[in-house]
């Protein structure tokens, strides 16, 4: 009687075991959508984590796709270091802001433009773990806009409160004018009346003789 095949049943039982236990994978985490604003840098922040302690040959990927779905195109690239693209839309436009020590694998994009509207992705290898998620991040940017809604309500404020200066002051002035109109119209009666009281008493003291 032949005993147990040991080395085929610990083969067999590997097999069921790693199907059981998934993979080490990447995990990856970005924003699902960013707007920015014309002109503007823009930070896109991808952070990871790994089941692995980090490796030396850890390695960072940007692509861009555009709006109109066309083939991707590369961003950035790390691997023990920052790698810059030598070609397309963002040649000398990206700089490595992240921090592999912690699990930050950022980029930043200079100067964006309306050609930039697109989904970016970052994705992050850490052998001997491969093929997790890739973080996706869809960017929109915006014309920039020369006066806001605040700006207008500031305006808005500011210039009510010009107004309200200049006819305050403006009836501030025509009380002061009045006042003193009134304050020379009053001089000047009694100015007269004086002068008739005057002119009165002399001739008074003119008829005092001829009346003795």
């Amino acid at each position: 009687m032949r005993g147990p095949n040991w080395p085929g049943a610990l083969l067999l039982l590997g097999v069921q075991l790693r199907a059981l236990w998934p993979a080490a994978a990447v995990e990856v985490h970005t924003s699902k959508e960013v707007n920015a604003v014309n002109g503007t840098n823009l930070r896109l922040k991808c952070t990871f984590s790994s089941s692995s302690p980090i490796s030396q040959d850890l390695s960072v990927t940007w692509n861009f796709q555009p709006e109109d779905l066309s083939s991707h195109e590369p961003v950035f690239y790390y691997l023990k270091e920052p790698y810059k693209v030598p070609t397309g839309r963002f040649k000398e436009r990206v700089t490595w802001d992240g921090n592999i020590e912690r699990n930050d694998a950022s980029i930043v994009i200079w100067n964006l433009q309306p050609t930039d509207n697109g989904t970016f992705t970052c994705q992050v290898n850490n052998p001997p773990d491969f093929y997790g998620t890739i973080g996706q991040v869809r960017l929109r940017v915006v014309q920039k806009v020369h006066f806001s809604e605040i700006h207008f309500l500031v305006v808005a404020i500011g210039s009510a409160c010009v107004l309200m200066i200049i006819v305050v002051t403006a009836v501030i002035i025509c009380r002061h004018h009045r006042k003193k109109v009134q304050e020379k119209r009053i001089e000047v009666a009694d100015a007269e009346l004086k002068e008739k009281e005057t002119l009165k008493t002399r001739e008074e003291k003119e008829a005092s003789p001829l009346e003795d």
